[in-house]
């Protein structure tokens, strides 16, 4: 009887196993559709001579170039690179993990260290470059502090939260058995804030990334970065391009390592080790003791001749630079520039960002056949299109704003995609009853249930904009804009200038962060109702 009914399931389920196949092998055939679209495309144009073969090498020529410099030159190049990632992410994320616990297990330390940890990394990282030159040298040293400021901001960031946040009921209980410190530290504060901590490893690893090929396309004689450079400056773009393929091959290999190692680690529900607990940062006079020390400190390094007035300048010099710099116009009409720039690589971007979300998101065959390749295209470091966008667009505003744009269309694309795909399914049932055509179920269905996810990404292409500028400023040298300003004041020396530019650049950066989420709580206000 028992074979009966297992050969009866078999007929039955065989049929529907088999389309199940079939769908899967057509949903990986859809994939390579649109790389497959590209590619011919691409040798159409350069068959048939649309654009220059300087401006657009053809895939032979790639290939070409692929097997004489992956002969050992271009290999050679990149574990250059990745000795500096893993070095850089071997010191940030130790430093971070350390900070973090630090910083989550003891309010002390929050209230003293923690606002000013959190203003210093409101400043870009490529706005430090220019007083970490002067400091360090060009040398591996750079590469090193470099990548350390880009990694330990967010593992210490996401530490701290996850050690802060860890159940009071768990506290309570190490209290009351008395668990000494290292007990505590093994069996509650390190599973609490693990989720949260590689959380912040896995943003590392973007950012690390990114900052190391800033700084190799910057200040560098090896590397991926400097190779790419290299074939710019010989307009050899079969090259530029080879090194871009490699740059997102790598950036996808260590995001799916990281994924395999993290599903390893966290083999428990998240849910039950942590209670978020919303709230300011603490504040009140003591968070104030930091700065002022630190002022006090430089300040005086500066009068007692510690430093080189050159290299670190007083407190009161950058003062009084951000004030000359007001009074003539200079940073408010340098800083109406940048905004510019921002904002239009915003509306192109995020424009661009929204409505491939939502066609992602409602139609499940451009999901299948535009997601893989848009997935891939988002392993590769926004940095590595520098050469391209200026062998294609030169270094005037058409390059920025696509630059801009390209910073500003991932978050949105990601934010409004996850938006629409936790809609309820009993949304679709509605729509299908009530027989709503396409822009009626936007409307009223889709893009307020999507809202929070929608206005979050946005909140995050301002960001991410304002990064772009900064970085397509520094690249692509103007005469105008935040960073061109300070770019101009490094090669005089005038470090009063350079600092000011940072903290404006920073205080921007914030201001622009905040005025994002108030924009996104008013805007989804109604969820609280």
């Amino acid at each position: 009887m028992n074979g009966v009914l297992s050969r009866g399931r078999g007929w039955l389920l065989g049929p529907l196993r088999g389309r199940i196949a079939i769908q899967g092998r057509s949903s990986k055939g859809l994939a390579y559709l649109a790389p497959a679209m590209v590619v011919l495309l691409w040798v159409a144009a350069t068959r048939q001579h649309w654009m220059s073969e300087q401006i657009l090498p053809g895939p032979t020529l790639v290939w070409q170039s692929a097997l004489e410099f992956g002969s050992g030159e271009l290999w050679g190049h990149l574990w250059i690179s990745l000795q500096r990632l893993f070095c850089g992410l071997a010191v940030g994320i130790a430093s971070g993990l350390l900070l973090g616990v630090w910083l989550g297990a003891s309010r002390q330390a929050q209230t003293l260290v923690l606002p000013t940890f959190v203003a210093l990394a409101q400043i870009p990282t490529l706005a430090w470059i220019p007083l970490f030159m002067l400091f360090f040298g060009i040398g591996e040293l750079l590469k090193l502090v470099v990548l350390v400021k880009a990694v330990v901001v967010p593992v210490t960031l996401h530490t701290l939260v996850g050690v802060r946040d860890a159940q009071p009921k768990l506290r309570e209980a190490a209290a009351a058995l008395r668990l000494p410190r290292h007990l505590l530290f093994r069996r509650l504060l390190l599973p609490a804030a693990l989720p949260a901590f590689l959380t912040g490893v896995r943003l590392a690893l973007a950012t690390g990334w990114t900052s190391l090929l800033a700084v190799e396309l910057l200040a560098s004689s090896e590397g991926i970065g400097y190779l790419m450079v290299w074939g710019r400056q010989l307009f050899m773009l079969d090259l530029v391009l080879l090194c871009i393929l490699v740059i997102g091959l790598v950036g996808a290999m260590l995001e799916r390592g990281f994924s395999a190692v993290e599903k390893r680690l966290l083999y428990w529900p998240q849910t039950a080790t942590g209670e978020q607990q919303r709230g300011p940062l603490p504040r009140g006079w003591q968070s104030l003791l930091l700065p002022l020390a630190l002022l006090v400190l430089w300040q005086a390094s500066n009068s007692l001749g510690w430093v080189d007035p050159n290299i670190l300048t007083s407190p009161l010099e950058v003062l009084h630079a951000l004030l000359a710099g007001l009074a003539d116009g200079s940073l408010p009409q340098a800083l109406l520039l940048s905004l510019q720039r921002t904002l239009t690589g915003l509306l192109m971007g995020g424009g661009a960002g929204l409505l491939a979300g939502l066609l992602l998101g409602l139609s499940r065959p451009a999901e299948r056949i535009f997601g893989p390749s848009l997935s891939a295209l988002r392993q590769v470091a926004l940095f590595a299109w520098v050469p391209l966008l200026t062998a294609w667009f030169g270094l005037g505003e058409a390059a920025k704003h696509v630059f801009v744009g390209m910073a500003a269309f991932f978050p949105l694309l990601i934010a409004t995609q996850r938006g629409i795909a936790s809609l309820s399914p009993q949304l679709g049932e509605a729509a299908r009853t009530l027989r709503l055509n396409l822009w009626q179920r936007l409307r009223l269905l889709v893009l307020p249930g999507a809202a929070p996810a929608i206005f979050a990404g946005l909140r995050l292409s301002l960001i991410y904009a304002w990064l772009g500028t900064i970085g397509a400023e520094y690249f692509m040298p103007s005469d105008g804009g935040i960073a061109s300003l300070m770019i101009g004041a490094q090669q005089l020396f005038r470090m009063d200038q350079v600092m000011g530019a940072m903290l404006l650049i920073g205080l921007v950066g914030a201001l622009l962060g905040t005025l994002g989420q108030r924009f996104e709580s008013r805007a989804t206000r109604w969820r609280t109702a």
